[in-house]
């Protein structure tokens, strides 16, 4: 099983870690238009980060203000491994 942990991100500092992993799932993937991926809401949603065991960014999802939980996303290699599932449950 492949090692991973979750913690909470902050937009500010960790944003280039979270724009990775959504522009590769949603943008290239997905083909998501890259102006409807990035919208005002970032700032000011609670924003989680996965991290392999190396530290590298595996995979995120944010919680809006309203409690809606949204940009959920695992890259490619570490979907099937329960890293979606612990972003939720953070």
């Amino acid at each position: 099983m492949k090692s991973f942990t979750v913690r909470l991100a902050d937009w500010q500092t960790d944003a280039p870690a979270l724009r990775i992993i959504r522009e590769t799932v949603f943008v290239r993937e997905q083909h998501v238009p890259v102006e409807l991926e990035w919208d005002e809401f970032d700032v000011s949603c609670l924003h989680l980060l996965a991290l392999d065991s190396a530290g590298n960014p595996i995979g995120t999802a944010r919680l809006l203000p309203d409690g809606h939980i949204g940009r959920m996303a695992v890259l490619r290699e570490w979907r099937g491994h329960s890293v979606g599932s612990a972003l939720l449950l953070c």
